[in-house]
């Protein structure tokens, strides 16, 4: 089936040689990082984590939310699901692997990720972030390519798929939570020692993702003959809606516990997030606008009538997207290191190679999208002509 994806418009090839482009430049950077050191980026002793790390961590939420079309339909038999389940599972691989990406070119010594396979430690909850991404891309990959040949011969998927559909689920949940279990395991970081951390990580990704999966769905209808269906896009609206309300509340729930116990490490990573700590404010701004957007995105989603009109739901979409991006892929990595154990504020800024860098995996990411979701729109035209 992956001839489909040699043949297409100029639009298509314009997008793939754009995508490409910002590949080859990430590249190039990437190579220059690799040659000098992390010291091209804006790390340092105190700020370990960054940009990068960020992108893994909302990343890793985006692939789990393909659990919410795999399950209605595979489990529950909504059939509204039928059209947009693949797409989700597409999503899913492409954002494993940007997820595995951006790992990488964390690591100053990218050879060094081989290590957790060849030496495996299962008292690490990096060896199983690894192990738990790695099999979830495999599952993702084997039974969306598989539904997909099926459904173009006119069969129904092999039996052996079904326990790897089921399996998949769960799955999808102990992708996010074990990330989560990551942060959870660094006792010197109290802004990440919280219980409710795994499922906030949830949340948001039950939000994320669906905000997303519209989009590309708005998307695809109007550059392609591929219709989601209205049903479907207005169902993962209404998903998307209950995780941002869930993620925003959990939020509020954090920010009631800290500032009522007034416990000093506690609260001053939420003050550096929100009003600055010592006169260093980089992501004061950041924060502020992804409050906006998801207080646009309620207003907006919670009214069922202005959900229904897809020209408002794709600007809802948007916000949900942009701030849950802001707060997991810009505030909550950083600000777990700010202040430092010993009360040293260090502000992390990312710079320009480390943006290009990370643009450039994005764009692998999305090629690798573009040339999947080429391949199922063309084989859905096929059977709709």
């Amino acid at each position: 089936m992956i001839d489909k994806a040699l043949t297409g418009s100029r639009r298509y090839w314009a997008l793939v040689a754009g995508l490409g482009t910002l590949v080859v430049v990430g590249f190039v950077v990437y190579l220059r990082q690799l040659n000098e050191g992390l010291a091209i980026t804006g790390l340092s002793r105190d700020v370990t984590w960054g940009f990068y790390i960020s992108q893994f961590t909302f990343l890793v939420g985006v692939a789990a939310s393909a659990v919410m079309v795999v399950l209605p339909y595979y489990l529950h038999d909504y059939k509204a699901f039928g059209k947009v389940t693949v797409l989700g599972e597409f999503l899913a691989v492409a954002a494993v692997l940007m997820c595995m990406l951006f790992i990488v070119v964390d690591m100053g010594q990218p050879m060094r990720v081989l290590n957790m396979f060849r030496y495996p430690t299962p008292n690490s909850v990096m060896f199983w972030d690894a192990s738990v991404l790695m099999g979830y891309l495999l599952l993702n990959i084997t039974i969306s390519w598989t539904a997909l040949g099926a459904e173009r011969r006119g069969e129904h998927p092999p039996r052996w798929v079904k326990p790897l559909i089921y399996l998949s689920i769960p799955w999808a949940f102990s992708i996010h939570t074990v990330t989560a279990f990551l942060y959870n395991g660094l006792s010197g970081r109290p802004f990440w020692l919280t219980a409710i951390l795994a499922p906030r990580f949830l949340a948001s990704a039950f939000a994320s993702g669906p905000a997303l999966l519209i989009l590309l769905c708005l998307l695809l209808r109007r550059t392609t003959r591929f219709d989601a269906g209205r049903e479907a896009i207005q169902k993962l609206a209404q998903i998307m809606t209950y995780g941002m309300v869930a993620s925003v509340f959990f939020v509020l729930l954090e920010l009631f516990t800290v500032f009522y116990s007034q416990i000093p490490e506690h609260m001053h990573h939420f003050q550096y997030m929100f009003v600055g700590l010592e006169g260093h404010r980089f992501l004061v701004p950041f924060m502020w606008t992804s409050n906006a957007l998801a207080v646009l995105a309620l207003v907006l989603l919670l009214n069922p009538r202005a959900r229904r009109r897809e020209g408002v739901l794709a600007v809802a979409a948007v916000a949900v997207f942009v701030s849950l991006w802001i707060e997991k892929g810009l505030g909550l990595v950083v600000t777990g290191f700010i202040p430092s154990p010993l009360e040293h504020v260090t502000e992390y800024r990312p710079t320009v190679p480390e943006l290009l860098i990370g643009l450039g995996v994005y764009a692998l990411g999305f090629l690798v999208l573009t040339v999947l979701y080429k391949v199922a729109v063309t084989v859905r035209e096929r059977l709709a002509a």
